[in-house]
């Protein structure tokens, strides 16, 4: 089924307001998995946002999407950023910079305690060096809202030397537009459900800055999808990333201009797979990777789409999704990161 923004649009018109950039021109694929649905027990599709175009893909494009659409529409030639080390936002915004003439400035913070080498250099590093990003390294890696202030200094400076930057900010405090990319996404895998004549009984994604969540969660509610969403912690406790999402759920809806349709019952959060913490791998992670890639040659990274995938399996296995249940697991790429975590996959890899 092919599909492009105007078919989204008609299902959620409130976005047609809000400046976009446009860098997906049509729906990611929804594919089925197979062999290791067969294994789980349960129906498998894969939403294979992880081929979304762009210097190897990942869910970040469509929230890029917004931000840059802002960018754009105030005059900037100048994007700042913020993320970890082997960040797949960092590495996109940069690419999307450079398709539009502009300067990226990338802030790497250092937020795992990694000692191979290859995490400082390959991966998502190696292609921001190739595509030339102005690097900064900052050293309070869990201190957010220090982050965002330092990348504000960063902005400071860009704009004394003439430019004219956006920054897009990782904090709460700051407008998520990038969630409305996953409102439309919603819509996107709505619609290809409906061409199918079935629809999932869960749809589960990864659970970070809380933008994919949120937006997914808002726009599916908004157009009467009432599927079971079930987020994967990858970096906060399920208790703070409740609150989270909630707040950022209810600014979505009002960037979009959306009514207040999710419910505190709506937020599903589960953290069993998030420890040791970000990045970091565990046996979980680790099994669900080698899962994926050996039974269906799907290839997922440590830290968002193969612990999302791990909490999946987690939730098959404490029977949150039943036997014969229908699940569609939103892949949001993190292929380059693969390469930065070798040593742990291989060493781990069943």
């Amino acid at each position: 089924m092919t599909l492009t923004f105007p078919d989204l649009i008609r299902h959620l018109p409130a976005l047609a307001s809000q400046p976009r950039l446009p860098l997906v021109e049509t729906a990611t694929a929804l594919h089925p998995m197979p062999n290791t649905g067969n294994r789980l027990g349960i129906t498998l599709d894969i939403k294979r946002d992880d081929t979304l175009p762009l210097a190897m893909g990942g869910n970040k494009v469509r929230q890029l999407e917004y931000y840059l659409g802002q960018a754009q529409s105030a005059g900037c030639d100048t994007v700042l950023i913020t993320g970890a080390v082997q960040s797949n936002f960092v590495r996109l915004c940069a690419a999307a910079a450079r398709t539009q003439g502009w300067h990226p400035v990338a802030q790497l913070e250092d937020r795992v305690p990694n000692p191979d080498p290859a995490y400082a250099t390959s991966g998502n590093v190696l292609l921001l060096r190739m595509l030339g990003a102005e690097i900064h390294h900052f050293h309070q890696g869990e201190d957010e809202a220090a982050a965002d202030a330092n990348l504000d200094r960063l902005a400071r400076a860009q704009a004394e030397r003439g430019r004219k930057p956006y920054v897009i900010h990782l904090g709460t405090g700051h407008p998520p537009w990038g969630g409305l990319g996953y409102a439309a996404t919603a819509v996107e895998c709505f619609l290809q459900y409906q061409a199918r004549g079935e629809f999932p009984d869960h749809v589960v994604v990864p659970s970070g800055s809380g933008l994919t969540h949120a937006g997914f969660l808002a726009g599916a509610r908004a157009i009467g999808w009432d599927v079971n969403i079930l987020g994967i912690c990858v970096r906060r406790d399920a208790q703070q990333q409740a609150a989270r999402i909630a707040q950022r759920v209810r600014e979505i809806e009002t960037l979009a201009g959306l009514p207040t349709t999710v419910g505190a019952g709506d937020i599903q959060l589960s953290d069993n797979v998030l420890a040791p913490g970000y990045g970091r791998m565990n046996d979980a992670v680790a099994g669900a990777i080698a899962m994926a890639a050996q039974q269906d040659a799907i290839l997922l990274d440590p830290v968002y789409s193969g612990r999302c995938f791990a909490g999946l399996v987690d939730h098959v296995e404490s029977g949150v999704i039943a036997p014969g249940d229908r699940v569609c697991f939103l892949h949001t790429g993190g292929t380059p990161g693969i390469f930065a975590y070798g040593s742990d996959i291989t060493g781990s890899a069943g």
